[in-house]
C-alpha cells in the first residue's frame, strides 16, 4: 500500500522559499515605516511654514529659529500641543531662514526614541531634502 504525502525534502524547500521571501521584504517594510513616520514631520512642518507666511503678510517680519522656544511659537498661534505628535515634538522643528517673500526653509530632526533617523529639510520652494 502507497501513502500519499509530502517528503521532507519538498517541505525544507518550501520552508527555504518561504524564509528567504520574509527576509527580502523585511527591509522594505522598514523603509515603509519610516516613509510613514516622516509623513508627520512633514504635514507639520508645511502647517508652520503656511503660519509663518500668515505672520509675514502681516508684520513684514518673521520670527526664526527654534519653535521649541513657547514665544516664538505664541508668536506663530501655536500651542506646545499643536506641534507635538506620535514621533516629533516642538524640539525637533527649526525655521532656518525665511526669504523675501515669506517662504521659510525648516529643518525636522527626529531625536526621539521612536522617531526616524536623521533629518530632512524643507526648503523656501516646498521640496524636501
Amino acid at each position: 500500500m502507497k501513502v500519499k504525502g509530502f517528503t521532507l525534502i519538498e517541505l525544507m524547500v518550501v520552508i527555504l522559499i518561504v524564509g528567504i521571501l520574509a527576509a527580502a521584504s523585511v527591509p522594505m517594510m522598514r523603509g515603509r515605516i519610516d516613509s510613514a513616520k516622516w509623513s508627520e514631520a512633514n504635514a507639520t512642518a508645511g502647517t508652520i511654514k503656511s503660519a509663518i507666511r500668515v505672520y509675514f503678510a502681516e508684520h513684514a517680519s518673521s520670527p526664526t529659529g527654534a519653535l521649541s522656544v513657547s514665544a516664538t511659537q505664541t508668536l506663530l498661534g501655536f500651542n506646545t500641543a499643536d506641534l507635538t505628535g506620535t514621533y516629533f515634538v516642538p524640539a525637533n522643528y527649526n525655521i532656518d531662514s525665511v526669504d523675501s517673500n515669506g517662504n521659510a526653509a525648516i529643518t525636522v530632526t527626529g531625536s526621539q526614541s521612536n522617531a526616524p533617523t536623521g533629518s530632512k529639510t524643507l526648503s523656501t520652494t516646498g521640496s524636501w531634502n
